[in-house]
């Protein structure tokens, strides 16, 4: 393989884990305001699937662009490899992290030994933190963040016409985290007991001890117990499995509360006017100045990554294959090898 190719994972048709493929490509060459980086680990999110299948249930004007064949992924760690004329921020060598192009394209290039990123949405990785942890936190840590602290930006969701404004936490708060063992719902289980909230956890039996040891304070295992039925009065609902059944949590929240859904479900605004409850949500977008408040965080152990699963990036059918199978704790990584 020559210096001006690379080994990447791309998709040539939309389906299920078996069309992506493993194959050789150009080595891209980072634009104005960007970077090349030398991927050593890649984060899997929902949106890499949702790409794969062609997003068959999203209606047309809500779709990003992306033409076939595209490289999926979004969330990178590695060492800028170059940087354009026109960016000081970094340096070649530097070790960086980042959610790249999100939301305004799925075809990121993440799945591959080298992808370009506007350097505004890296940010430098923390030297106590290897490779693989650091590529699980873009984008579930920053959904996690703009959804809890701040918001960061004034796009409107393509979801709703309210402006998402997150609610302020405190000693005095009470958070439920529904799907509190994956990659957001750990994530913002830990943002929430950072800024001093009483948390309660979600999930299903296997998971409590992890999530006890997050900082959990109470939990609720769904398998046993309906956990909108169980929690009464609490301030916040941030409900990370969300979609049409987010709308049971509205009476666990005391009005005057709020419930985020990740994924937009269907409510109504005079049940939810007549409840006093808030209800809004938004869509994550690509931020370097966030993730590197994360990162501070991350280095100072007050916030850590838990991982699910890793595979070499030849095996990206196998990692989407584990993911389709759910109940995932932390995050799935691929581990790009590197020549010593």
């Amino acid at each position: 393989m020559s210096t001006d190719t690379m080994r990447a994972v791309r998709l040539h048709e939309f389906g299920g884990p078996e069309v992506l493929r493993y194959e050789e490509v150009p080595v891209p060459a980072p634009g104005p305001g960007e970077v090349l980086v030398r991927v050593h680990a890649v984060g899997l999110n929902p949106p890499d699937w949702y790409a794969r299948e062609g997003m068959p249930d999203v209606p047309p004007e809500l779709k990003p662009p992306f033409d076939l064949p595209l490289i999926p992924g979004t969330d990178v760690s590695g060492v800028v490899e170059a940087v354009a004329t026109d960016v000081d921020a970094f340096t070649v060598g530097e070790e960086v992290f980042g959610l790249v192009r999100f939301p305004a394209a799925l075809q990121g290039g993440a799945y591959a030994e080298y992808v370009t990123a506007p350097a505004s949405d890296l940010a430098r990785k923390p030297t106590s933190v290897d490779h693989v942890h650091a590529a699980g936190l873009p984008m579930s840590g920053l959904t996690a963040w703009q959804f809890l602290i701040e918001l960061g930006h004034d796009h409107p969701s393509p979801f709703q016409a309210a402006q998402h404004r997150p609610m302020a936490l405190g000693a005095e708060t009470a958070v439920l985290v529904n799907g509190a063992a994956g990659g957001v719902g750990h994530l913002a289980l830990q943002l929430a007991k950072w800024k001093g909230a009483h948390v309660i956890a979600v999930a299903s039996g296997a998971h409590e001890t992890f999530l006890r040891e997050l900082g959990a304070d109470e939990f609720i295992d769904y398998t046993k117990d309906r956990p909108e039925e169980v929690a009464r009065d609490v301030d916040l609902v941030l409900d990370a499995v969300g979609g049409p059944g987010s709308r049971r949590f509205l009476r666990t929240v005391k009005r005057g509360g709020a419930l985020y859904p990740v994924y937009f479900g269907e409510f109504d605004d005079e049940e939810n006017e007549k409840l006093g409850v808030t209800v809004t949500a938004t869509q994550v977008r690509s931020n370097g100045a966030q993730l590197a408040e994360l990162a501070n965080l991350l280095e100072a152990g007050t916030v850590r990554v838990a991982t699910d699963s890793t595979f070499a990036l030849a095996d990206a059918r196998a990692a989407h294959e584990r993911a389709a199978r759910g109940h995932i704790r932390g995050k799935i990584v691929l581990t790009v090898a590197q020549d010593s």
